[in-house]
């Protein structure tokens, strides 16, 4: 992993938010990025903290990749302002061809998550899995470190679900085929994985206040039809959080009739 991601918490916010600038610069002057400066050894059995919400220990030296998300803030805020997504889209190309970027992009999904592009993450991460089994990861649950599986099973339960929801398999297999599905996915095929995915995303949308329309499959077909090209995209790889804030969009409009 880089060396920007290791450290005290705040020496590791430094760096990250270095890094960015120093990619931004580039990606501006000269269409690149740099590579990072140095690449360290995960030891076998290290802690790797993969999730904000468990980094409380901030004088601790470990390993946070969890603060990439400081690396691409501090790019946003270095490239010009209309080149913003361009940049976000080719960094994370970059980065899936690594270990670690392709498992900070496969779990803290950034921006609008298609099936396309959830798909693309979940097969950059594929060729890594031997090495990244060998250490241990904090996500969410202080003090619980897990296994590559497990933190897996937690961070794309819902692609799972969504994509892979029948039949026994090891997470490694029902993440490929997910990925494969996603890949090759229809119009309808996205709404069908979405169909599958609104329960879950209903049982934690908080506040809505017309729960009883908005689990009808029916209304959720004629929503999701009446949706822009780019907005069903948006939410086509049946992403729980990216549903989530539509169902809201779709109770507040209910509201107003």
């Amino acid at each position: 992993m880089p060396s920007f991601l290791h450290g005290s918490y705040a020496e590791v916010s430094r760096k990250t938010r270095q890094e960015g600038q120093r990619c931004g610069e580039q990606y501006r002057d000269q269409g690149s990025f740099p590579a990072p400066r140095e690449l360290l050894e995960v030891p076998a059995g290290e802690v790797v903290v993969a999730h904000d919400v468990v980094d409380f220990q901030h004088e601790r030296p470990v390993w946070r990749l969890h603060m990439m998300a400081n690396v691409m803030s501090a790019l946003y805020e270095t490239v010009e302002p209309q080149k913003t997504f361009q940049a976000r889209d080719a960094y994370e190309d970059v980065c899936r061809a690594t270990a670690w970027g392709a498992l900070y992009f496969t779990i803290a999904p950034t921006g609008p998550v298609s099936a396309e592009r959830t798909s693309r993450r979940l097969q950059a991460l594929m060729p890594f899995w031997e090495p990244l089994q060998s250490v241990r990861y904090l996500f969410k649950t202080v003090n619980a470190a897990l296994t590559l599986d497990e933190l897996l099973s937690t961070a794309c339960d819902w692609a799972m679900e969504a994509w892979s929801p029948v039949g026994e398999g090891s997470v490694r297999t029902r993440l490929e085929l997910a990925a494969e599905r996603m890949g090759r996915a229809t119009h309808e095929d996205s709404i069908e994985a979405i169909l599958r995915q609104m329960p879950r995303a209903l049982q934690h949308a908080q506040g809505v206040k017309h729960r009883d329309v908005l689990a009808n499959p029916e209304f959720l077909r004629q929503r999701l039809a009446s949706l822009s090209h780019e907005a069903f995209t948006h939410l086509s790889a049946a992403w729980t959080a990216g549903l989530i804030r539509q169902l809201h969009v779709w109770d507040r409009q209910l509201g107003t009739h």
